[in-house]
């Protein structure tokens, strides 16, 4: 399980729906109290964002078209600590391992220019 909290226009299909499950199961977890230090450690999750980060998430689903009728679960997190992601890091994985998704962020990137 990961954040990548890139912007959601980078992702494809497969990486937008995978990181907005991801997020239900993080929630999940710290419901049932299951340990996320690992997660937090290896820079792969920002409790404080997940919320946030759903919404951004489920807009971008939205925008492409694709149905989104699950809202996050509403709990307490104030007491974990922020954790830290490389999103420039996160952005090179993805550009590394998966193809529509480095067409994706060279495509945007160039229309930045």
């Amino acid at each position: 399980m990961r954040q990548w909290l890139v912007d959601p226009k980078f992702l494809c299909r497969k990486h937008l729906l995978g990181e907005h499950v991801e997020h239900h199961m993080f929630m999940g977890s710290i419901m049932k109290g299951t340990s996320i230090t690992g997660y937090l450690r290896d820079g792969l999750l920002e409790p404080k964002t997940l919320q946030k980060r759903h919404t951004e998430l489920a807009n971008e689903m939205i925008s492409r078209g694709y149905n989104h009728k699950s809202p996050l679960l509403d709990i307490d997190i104030t007491h974990l600590p922020a954790g830290k992601i490389n999103i420039n890091r996160n952005i090179e994985d993805l550009r590394h391992r998966c193809e529509e998704c480095r067409h994706r962020i060279d495509s945007h990137i160039k229309g930045d220019r």
